[in-house]
């Protein structure tokens, strides 16, 4: 008991000889920002072209009057020859074999063939055209005993078009055609079936060349080239993503197309495109805009991943520093005891929170302290303790870990400052002030973000997304504040959409 109480007694005056300020040096303060990563995201940009500007200029470019005929047979009607017991009109002859009993009989053959509407459908990534054709076919003048003959025949022509892309943006279409005759054109004379199919399929062959060649040319005429330089212009843009606390921006530049594929209903056709951008988050000022680049060939393929980005929660030091003031300073106004010291009669005044060294948080103390009834132990001090951040994967609760007075305090190990926070209750007293939850401010950010990518118009080019998924990061300390980033992914478009 005597030697306890000797051991107290050299304490007590060691503290009283400390009646003073004393100063311990500061942690180095770092000022580095908030660093987000590029990421790159990929929108899809359809390009709907209506079905029935397509066929109307089908239609427009194909003549109504497919083909005419107006030619000299020489056989019309093919010599006959009679065998033996066999009848030419109607009269029995006898013979040889082979024997030859008319002539070939000639005629003039005058003709045309008129389309009817031309017509579009389709289904996935194949249009379907249909054209039916009419024709009229007369023989006059047959070896001079048939004055004339008509005959009338239809055929539908019908083509399954697979539409693809030039690396130059031009539209091509592969066409598969085939036709066939419903009611092929024929007369009976003299006894015999006479066709004209040879004759009207010579003249369909080259209708079926021009559809094969009018068909892309009308595409080019849709304009697709400057809808896709127009979306890609507008695709270089900066959102505001947070407009306070903190502001927040993202800046999307376009860096390839690519032709996902077309898809084809009864009304449109849609042209997919896949737009490759870089999206980057700035926070605080808002940066630059991007500068626009030509637009560049068409890519083979892009992997569809949707919009990818980041947006920060970032908590201002000055929000935490007065709750851990609060926090010490009801600490104080229910006495402090520290074990081998004894009562402590401590005032708090102010707090400082910064960024240090090795992504720690340092936390400033300002207080003045005293043994309870000895004002001769009275010490002044701004004591620093420093920490390790810490947060569970995807969770906005902050707490700090390791704790604990930075710097070297051995020559002031009895300093009644320093005693106070080597004592395991203060320094808890800190960390539970320090555990801090942003779920507000993360929900804050988020429902900010949502908003901001639900529409952005850029010209005559509409940016719309929507987040699917949110997840976070590990939280640091910067110069800024406490950050957590949040990482959000989704899906969305850039159309062509002119105002009008």
């Amino acid at each position: 008991m005597i030697a306890r109480c000797g051991v107290l007694a050299l304490l007590a005056c060691a503290l009283a000889s400390c009646n003073r300020t004393i100063e311990i040096q500061a942690p180095p303060k770092v000022e580095t920002k908030a660093e987000l990563p590029k990421l790159i995201s990929t929108l899809e940009a359809p390009i709907v072209v209506p079905m029935a500007d397509i066929q109307a200029a089908l239609n427009r470019a194909a003549p109504t009057v497919l083909w005419n005929i107006n030619q000299y047979e020489d056989a019309c009607v093919p010599a006959q020859r009679a065998f033996k017991g066999g009848k030419v009109l109607g009269v029995k002859i006898f013979g040889q074999k082979g024997l030859k009993v008319t002539p070939n009989l000639g005629c003039q053959i005058v003709g045309r063939a008129v389309r009817g509407p031309i017509r579009l459908s389709g289904k996935g990534q194949i249009l379907q055209m249909t054209m039916p054709v009419s024709a009229v076919v007369s023989v006059r003048d047959v070896g001079g005993i048939i004055r004339q003959e008509t005959a009338t025949g239809a055929v539908n022509v019908t083509a399954s078009v697979r539409l693809g892309m030039r690396s130059d943006w031009t539209p091509t279409a592969k066409l598969d055609i085939t036709y066939n005759w419903t009611n092929p054109p024929g007369i009976d004379l003299l006894g015999r079936r006479i066709t004209f199919i040879k004759q009207a399929d010579s003249r369909l062959t080259g209708v079926v060349a021009g559809l094969e060649k009018s068909l892309p040319a009308e595409l080019q005429k849709l304009n697709v080239r400057p809808q896709v330089a127009q979306i890609w212009r507008g695709g270089f843009t900066t959102i505001l993503l947070n407009r306070e606390n903190p502001p927040a921006w993202m800046r999307v530049s376009p860096q390839k197309l690519g032709v996902v594929g077309y898809n084809a209903n009864k009304t449109n056709i849609t042209l997919t495109i896949a737009a490759q951008l870089l999206t980057e988050t700035f926070v605080g000022e808002r940066p630059t805009d991007p500068v626009p680049t030509p637009l560049p060939p068409a890519a083979n393929t892009l992997k569809e991943v949707g919009i990818v980005f980041n947006t920060p929660v970032i908590a201002d030091y000055g929000e935490i520093e007065p709750v851990i003031l609060r926090a010490l300073q009801k600490r104080a106004a229910k006495g402090i005891n520290i074990r081998n010291v004894g009562a402590v009669d401590a005032t708090f005044q102010n707090v400082t929170v910064y960024a240090t060294e090795n992504g720690r948080v340092a936390v400033g103390i300002d207080l003045a302290a005293q043994l309870v009834g000895k004002p001769r132990t009275r010490t002044s001090a701004v004591v620093w303790l420093t920490g390790t951040l810490f947060n569970e994967p995807n969770s906005a609760v902050l707490s700090v870990h390791d704790l604990a007075i930075a710097g070297d305090t051995s020559n002031a190990a009895v300093n009644l400052a320093i005693r106070l926070f080597t004592d395991p209750t203060m320094i808890g007293t800190v960390q539970a002030a320090l555990t801090e939850d942003f779920a507000k401010d993360y929900d804050h950010v988020i429902a900010a973000a949502r908003k901001a990518i639900q529409e952005r118009r850029q010209g005559d080019v509409v940016v719309s997304a929507q987040i699917d998924k949110v997840e976070s990061g590990r939280i640091e300390a910067t110069g800024q504040g406490l950050f957590l980033p949040v990482r959000a992914t989704g899906s969305g478009t850039i159309k062509y959409q002119p105002m009008r």
